[in-house]
C-alpha cells in the first residue's frame, strides 16, 4: 500500500512540476572571449558559459589542452575562440572533435603581422573596440547557429552590447585625440591594434612574448633606442614582471605606466562591463602618460 502511495506521489510530482531544460554549454578559449560570451548569454539561465583557461592564465602562449579540457569540449554545444593564431591547439580539437561547432571571433578582422615570428599574425585583436564589435557579431552568429532556441535573446543581447562598445570606441577616439605625444614603448606585443585604431605609435616592443628576458646587449640597445626617441613612456602589463622597464627607466628617466590587455580578471561576480571598465582605465592611464589637455 505504501509503495503504491509513493508511486502515485511521484507520478503527481512529475505531472505538475515543469521539466527542467537541459543546460546548453558554451565553452570559451580564454578570458577576453569569455567576457564577450558572458554579455551575449546574459540572462539566459538555460545556457552555461564555461571558460577553458583559468582566469589568470593570460594569453595562450604555448598552452596545451588537458584531458579535462577535452572532456569539457566533448560536452560543449559550441566552442568560441579568438582565432588569428591565439589557440595553437585548434587543429588537435578539430581532429578529435570534428562535429564540435567552433565560432572564430577573428573572421573578417583585418589582421596585423606578428613581430614574434612564431605566428603569422598578431592575435590581440580585441584591444581595438571596433574589432571587439566585429568579434561580438561573429560569436553571436556562432551561438545562434548552435543554440537556435536562444537565438532571439542572443540577438537582443548582441545589439545591446554593440551599442555599448560603439560608445566605448567613440570615447577612446575622443579621449586620445588631444594627447601631446603619440609614441609608446611596450613590453609585450599586445597593443598594436589599439595603437592603430586610436592614433598612437608603438615605437618599440621590447619583450615580444611574456617572460622573455633581455640580454645585456638587448637592454643596452633598448636604452639607446629610448633615448633616441626622446624617452617616450614605457608601458608594462599587470600580468608580467617589469624589471626590464624599471631598469630602462632608471637609465633614461622615462616614466613607467601600466596598461591592462584584459587577459586576466576575476573568476566570479564578473561585471558585464569588465572589458569596458579595463579599456576606460587604460584610456585614463594613456591620457596621463601622453600629456592630454586638461579638461
Amino acid at each position: 500500500m505504501r509503495t503504491k502511495m509513493l508511486a502515485a506521489l511521484l507520478a503527481a510530482l512529475l505531472l505538475f512540476t515543469p521539466a527542467l531544460a537541459a543546460a546548453e554549454t558554451v565553452v570559451t578559449s580564454f578570458y577576453p572571449i569569455y567576457l564577450l560570451a558572458l554579455n551575449l548569454c546574459a540572462d539566459l539561465p538555460e545556457v552555461e558559459v564555461v571558460n577553458l583557461a583559468p582566469p589568470q592564465t593570460g594569453c595562450l602562449h604555448d598552452v596545451q589542452l588537458t584531458a579535462g579540457d577535452m572532456r569539457a569540449l566533448a560536452e560543449a554545444d559550441v566552442f568560441l575562440v579568438n582565432g588569428a593564431g591565439m589557440e595553437s591547439y585548434l587543429t588537435h580539437v578539430f581532429d578529435a572533435l570534428p562535429e564540435l561547432p567552433v565560432a572564430d571571433a577573428s573572421a573578417g578582422v583585418e589582421l596585423l603581422p606578428s613581430l614574434t615570428g612564431e605566428t603569422p599574425f598578431n592575435p590581440h585583436i580585441w584591444l581595438d573596440a571596433g574589432n571587439a564589435m566585429a568579434m561580438v557579431r561573429n560569436l553571436a552568429e556562432g551561438l545562434m547557429a548552435a543554440l537556435p532556441a536562444q537565438a532571439e535573446r542572443i540577438a537582443a543581447n548582441r545589439d545591446a552590447y554593440l551599442a555599448r562598445l560603439e560608445a566605448l570606441d567613440a570615447e577612446l577616439r575622443e579621449g586620445l585625440a588631444d594627447v601631446a605625444r603619440r609614441d609608446i614603448v611596450t613590453f609585450h606585443e599586445a597593443f598594436p591594434y589599439f595603437a592603430k585604431a586610436y592614433g598612437l605609435n608603438v615605437a618599440a616592443v621590447v619583450a615580444k612574448e611574456p617572460g622573455d628576458a633581455l640580454s645585456p646587449r638587448e637592454l643596452a640597445e633598448l636604452i639607446e633606442t629610448e633615448r633616441s626617441l626622446g624617452n617616450p613612456p614605457l608601458f608594462t602589463e599587470p600580468q608580467y614582471a617589469d624589471l626590464a622597464a624599471q631598469t630602462v627607466a632608471a637609465e633614461t628617466g622615462a616614466a613607467v605606466y601600466e596598461l591592462d590587455p584584459c587577459v586576466t580578471g576575476p573568476e566570479t561576480d564578473i561585471p558585464l562591463t569588465y572589458y569596458e571598465d579595463v579599456m576606460r582605465a587604460n584610456l585614463a592611464v594613456l591620457r596621463e602618460a601622453l600629456g592630454a589637455a586638461e579638461e
